[in-house]
């Protein structure tokens, strides 16, 4: 593993290379390339490492396992496009091409895709930004063959009852959150930014009336006919009350860009829990971790960012605000990537149960965490794989993760246009010392 002394330097060239991007427009891939041959590479002694598992992707942001086919998975594009790998090779034909439909670019784009758990059914759900900027979660069904979606099976869900809009308006251009995941209780989770801008100008993640800033949960499994396209799960935890004029769509409060959260997923022996990856404003990157079935939270931005008072000239919605299980500051990475607990068995026993996450400046972290007897997580142990993995050039600007069949993990590299499978080690990890920058919560 690398020394802390190497640690801190990479961190300096790291905020070096933040600041240069900013200032100059250099390219990424070239100032990647400078970090490697400044040494940045991966040790004797890794433990895991990563291999190319398919490429030739556009600006990827998902990486999703095919519920019927273990040899099949979908990459989604950014621009509109849902591509097919099987065993590993990317399909000449679409799944499905959005193009025309999604505004692309920055933050917008196609940004999420969750196949229903009730895998006969065909269903398959999209998360994407219209034309005028604003948010569409739509359904879809495949066709006979499963390899292509039925482009006329269009429906987008209504958010203000039948005469509703099809959309959830975004007044600006970031934040729009974008992940789509059914968890293990078969409701859709729909993870939604504070609609942009800085600081949450309007306060709208802790506006019961509002969407944006929340998590959602919902009941997709409703009829065709059905003319919102989905229900208000009844237990919901503000089904029945809560603030005042609060969305019963609403699972949880105070999130400010979740990107990327996943289910530690029971059928694999986790627990169940959701955690959450939200994005911070300039100094905090924090993970959530909130125990299976237990809604009603509120994370706190803008109120807080991390463990810390950010904006306070207005009231949280309600309180108790609910601290992130782990951040870290912006001198290690400036706009974290949410992962997986792994479950799988190819990485060894060493590393099940711990959850795996990354910066978009291409640095990967894992952390074990404890759980108590009410359920609330505890994290410690933070190791990080960067050089292990292939080092910077490598792995480029991870923008999400995906597990297959196995319950193996991927990182999925925007800027390279790649998916990396994480491949395991001939034994069990070592612990290094904590790198520069980052701070469990505890």
């Amino acid at each position: 593993m690398l020394s802390l002394a190497r640690r801190s330097q990479i961190v300096v060239l790291l905020d070096g290379l933040r600041r240069s991007l900013a200032r100059t427009g250099v390219g990424l891939a070239t100032a990647l390339a400078v970090l490697l041959l400044a040494g940045v590479a991966a040790p004797a002694s890794a433990q895991l490492g990563s291999r190319v598992y398919a490429s030739g992707f556009s600006s990827p942001v998902a990486f999703v396992q095919d519920p019927v086919d273990r040899s099949v998975q979908f990459v989604v594009e950014q621009n509109g496009t849902i591509r097919t790998v099987r065993s590993g090779a990317p399909l000449p034909t679409a799944f499905l091409d959005l193009t025309r439909a999604v505004a692309a670019g920055g933050e917008r784009g196609l940004l999420g895709l969750a196949f229903a758990p009730d895998a006969a059914s065909g269903r398959f759900f999209v998360n994407f930004t219209n034309p005028a900027g604003d948010t569409v979660v739509a359904r879809y069904r495949r066709l006979a063959d499963p390899l292509i979606a039925d482009a006329g099976s269009r429906f987008d869900l209504r958010w203000n009852g039948t005469g509703g809009a099809a959309f959830i308006a975004q007044p600006f251009a970031n934040h729009n959150g974008g992940n789509l995941a059914f968890g293990p209780d078969g409701f859709l989770y729909i993870g939604l930014g504070d609609g942009g801008s800085g600081n949450d100008p309007a306060h709208r993640a802790q506006n019961p009336a509002e969407l944006l800033g929340k998590m959602l949960r919902i009941d997709v499994n409703v009829p065709d006919a059905h003319p919102t396209g989905y229900q208000i799960p009844a237990d919901n935890p503000f089904a029945r009350a809560g603030p005042a004029g609060v969305r019963a769509e609403i699972w949880a409060f105070g999130l400010r860009n979740p990107w990327r959260y996943s289910f530690d997923d029971p059928s694999r022996g986790g627990s169940g829990a959701l955690l959450i990856a939200d994005v911070g404003q300039d100094r905090w990157e924090e993970i959530d971790h909130q125990p299976a079935n237990r809604g009603g939270r509120n994370y706190g931005w803008r109120n807080r960012e991390g463990a810390h008072d950010n904006v306070t000239s207005q009231p949280p919605a309600y309180l108790p605000l609910t601290d992130p299980i782990h951040e870290y500051d912006h001198s290690a990475g400036a706009s974290i990537t949410g992962g997986f607990v792994y479950r799988g068995r190819a990485l060894g026993a060493a590393y099940q149960g711990r959850y795996f996450f990354a910066d978009l400046n291409g640095r990967v972290w894992s952390i074990a965490f404890s759980v108590d007897g009410s359920g609330e997580a505890r994290a410690s142990d933070l190791t990080e794989h960067t050089s292990e993995l292939g080092g910077l050039a490598r792995l480029g600007n991870i923008s999400s993760f995906g597990v297959d069949s196995d319950g193996e993990l991927y990182i999925v590299s925007y800027s390279n246009g790649t998916i990396l499978k994480v491949t395991g080690p001939p034994s069990a990890p070592s612990a290094p010392a904590a790198p520069t920058g980052l701070r469990i919560v505890r």
